[in-house]
């Protein structure tokens, strides 16, 4: 993914209000950001470290900037939630997730779970027989393979064993509990499902749970595994001009 022109990199100064954040420009204008991560975003709040924004081309937009990226230590690390799907897909086209080869078609955003309400990501299809109106113009086959692929934005790290490890979730996430639930359900279907955890960071070399947040998280997670649901990590090569997700995490329990 390219960012052109490229990001503008200023320095932190605080976030609020969830969506908000101040940023020094290095002129000294403070800017107000707007940002699509909700949430804990634990080690990332480092009050002046260096920030990344983008400008929005639309004069009529609230906030004119956006907050893409941080860095607290020595790697950026991705805050824009909004990327990590493109990323994924990116790293799809590239080959890095060749377990998900082979389909047909990707959707993206298709309704689906228990209520019908919960949105999946990425629905890759094939195969099947042209539907008579019955599902919906996101889902237009009958009898189609497919497979259900959620995307997580993770930036947090914990230490495991003297080890920088990449983890979700950074706070208790009832929303990611439901997604688990419904992944399940989808395999019991006769279905494929998958997670792929997406690292916008590159200092990280595995992936786990972070227990220590959410055990219930967890829990779910070693259940559905064992059912089933398949679980990648990507780890991401970031800077002002580009981002990428360049290195397969290895899952530890």
């Amino acid at each position: 993914m390219q960012f052109d022109p490229p990001l503008v990199e200023g320095r932190f100064l605080r976030r609020y209000k969830r969506f908000l954040v101040d940023v020094e420009l290095p002129s000294g204008e403070i800017v107000v950001a707007h940002s699509t991560n909700t949430g804990s975003l634990a080690g990332c709040l480092k009050e002046g470290a260096p920030t990344l924004i983008r400008k929005s081309p639309n004069p009529d937009r609230k906030l004119a900037w956006s907050w893409i990226m941080i860095r607290p230590g020595r790697s950026w690390v991705g805050v824009d939630t909004s990327l990590a799907v493109p990323l994924v897909e990116e790293a799809m086209d590239r080959g890095e997730l060749p377990e998900l080869d082979g389909y047909e078609r990707r959707t993206r955003e298709v309704k689906y779970g228990r209520t019908g309400e919960s949105r999946i990501d990425i629905l890759l299809s094939r195969g099947g027989e042209p539907s008579p109106g019955k599902l919906t113009p996101r889902t237009p086959y009958v009898g189609d393979e497919r497979m259900y692929v959620e995307v997580k934005n993770t930036t947090l790290t914990v230490e495991r064993d003297g080890r920088r490890v990449g983890a979700f979730p950074d706070a208790v996430t009832e929303r990611g509990l439901k997604h688990l639930h419904e992944l399940r359900d989808v395999v019991k279907q006769g279905h494929r499902a998958a997670v792929v955890f997406c690292a916008q960071r590159s200092d990280v070399t595995e992936f786990t749970t972070a227990d220590e947040i959410h055990a219930e998280y967890g829990k779910v997670f070693r259940k559905a595994r064992k059912e089933g649901v398949e679980f990648y990590a990507l780890a991401g090569t970031l800077g002002p001009k580009r981002a990428a997700l360049t290195k397969r995490l290895e899952i530890v329990e």
